[in-house]
């Protein structure tokens, strides 16, 4: 498969993943979405977003990095939903949140076909979990 060589640009939709955990007490988990900027579909970027949000279980609290730290899952999806690739670009420095990030990806597929004006065989789709404030 031919790289993607795409500017990404963000998802408006940014929240907190939802955890009842303690483990947050200085911070809060969140995740932010960055697709390849030809993919301008923003009910096809929002439901992708909230598969992956949907998806998200937060990991022991020995398991979460500091406020500031973040795992990076780049990821492509393929003309029929399905995930292609998916891997840990940024690691957070601890092991078990960046194994969530990569698992709350993985279990999202199959995403919902590609929309049928985007006419790339695939795209590609930057994950970002972090800790912020």
């Amino acid at each position: 498969m031919k790289p993607i060589r795409a500017v990404l640009v963000a998802v408006t939709v940014v929240a907190a993943l939802g955890t009842g955990e303690s483990a947050f007490a200085a911070g809060r988990p969140e995740l932010k979405v960055y697709f390849q900027s030809n993919l301008t579909d923003a009910a096809y970027q929002k439901k992708t977003f909230d598969r992956v949000a949907k998806g998200w279980k937060a990991p022991g609290a020995s398991q979460v990095p500091d406020v500031g730290k973040k795992t990076v899952v780049q990821a492509v999806i393929g003309r029929d939903g399905a995930l292609t690739s998916a891997v840990v670009s940024m690691k957070s420095g601890k092991k078990g949140w960046d194994d969530a990030a990569l698992k709350a990806v993985a279990s999202a597929s199959p995403y919902d076909p590609l929309p049928a004006g985007f006419k790339p065989p695939s795209v590609e789709v930057h994950f970002h979990v972090s800790v912020v404030p």
